[in-house]
């Protein structure tokens, strides 16, 4: 997030969990990414009084009717294991051909600030699930994930460099469509 948001509100210092004083997050229990997105914002707003960014995200494949969805990172159960997530997935989609094995990202990304203003966007990536897991970037379902604008190289998410990674990712999507908002709403602060 810091390094995106970098490129479109220079100014501006973003702090990370790190950066404040440890509080409570909230479980993530909402039915949707938008939910979850906007239930961490405002409890980060509410611990530490400073506008705040989160999101939420995850994989959504076509075969499994949008599954895991919400439970991407709870999908092999409570130990929210990147391993086991990735083969009870491909587990699942052993006998699905490959012609049906489309997925997307999805990431909802939530601006509170303490004045209760609130903003919401959304950014998806397209692309594949792959039968092996396949490179040691990125984090989740990236080794078996094959973006659209990569289909001919058959590149993963986990084998791109983050910069390029960025570019076309849910998650940069989003924070390149909400930082504008960011910007604007911290501008009217002043």
């Amino acid at each position: 997030m810091e390094r995106i948001l970098a490129e479109h509100v220079p100014d501006v210092e973003v702090l990370g969990l790190d950066d404040v004083d440890d509080y409570d997050e909230p479980a993530e229990d909402e039915a949707t990414f938008e939910g979850n997105a906007l239930l961490k914002a405002r409890a980060g707003v509410a611990a530490t009084g400073l506008p705040t960014i989160a999101d939420d995200s995850g994989l959504c494949v076509d075969a499994l009717n949008g599954m895991p969805g919400v439970l991407s990172a709870r999908w092999a159960g409570r130990m929210k294991s990147d391993t086991a997530n990735n083969e009870l997935l491909l587990d699942q989609m052993h006998d699905v051909p490959d012609a049906r094995r489309g997925a997307h990202f999805r990431c909802a990304v939530a601006w509170v600030l303490p004045d209760g203003t609130e903003r919401v966007v959304e950014g998806r990536m397209a692309g594949r699930i792959i039968r092996e897991m396949r490179g040691s970037g990125g984090f989740g379902y990236d080794v078996l994930f094959v973006p659209e604008e990569y289909a001919t190289s058959g590149l993963t998410s986990a084998e791109m460099l983050p910069q390029e990674k960025d570019r076309i990712s849910h998650r940069g999507r989003a924070l390149r469509e909400i930082a504008p908002l960011v910007a604007a709403d911290l501008r009217d602060r002043d």
